[in-house]
């Protein structure tokens, strides 16, 4: 399919595709995109034995960045770049070496050039690892060139 035919929830899959072959930290970090719609992103990683801290546990910065991951992919996905303003992160229970670790966003509000957005990451097994909020800020340009809006 052309790029300017895509709308809906075949343009936000494809903006959050093209991101994703173009961020190398995400890659380097085996993150997969396991689902794109409007104002919707999952991913998921495993937990691998250079992402664990001095406890064991996952590094609380590999947890940050699979949210962030999600939050960009949902805040993109009407193909308006849009870069993060402000995150929070909580903390509720430690992910272990080998563990699948699931990133769900949910856009909340969009208004004007910001939006915000709910991550809620889980391990596989549905226990709540930790609660993310970001806000995003719309920026000049697009993430696929010649899509439309």
């Amino acid at each position: 399919m052309n790029v300017h035919e895509l709308t809906g929830d075949a343009l936000a899959r494809a903006c959050a595709e093209a991101m994703l072959s173009r961020d190398y930290a995400s890659q380097a970090l085996g993150i997969v995109l396991d689902e794109a719609r409007v104002g919707y992103a999952r991913c998921s990683l495993i937990v691998g034995p250079t992402m664990v801290n001095g406890h064991g546990r996952a590094h609380g910065g590999i947890t940050f960045t699979l949210a962030d991951t999600a939050f960009a992919f949902a805040c993109n996905s009407r193909n308006e770049a849009s870069v993060g303003m402000q995150a929070s992160i909580s903390y509720i229970a430690a992910a272990n070496l080998g563990e699948r670790l699931v990133a769900e966003c949910h856009e909340r509000s969009v208004r004007g050039s910001s939006g915000v957005y709910d991550i809620t990451l889980t391990r596989e097994d549905g226990t709540l690892i930790a609660l993310f909020r970001g806000v995003s800020h719309r920026i000049r340009g697009t993430v696929l060139e010649g899509a439309s809006t």
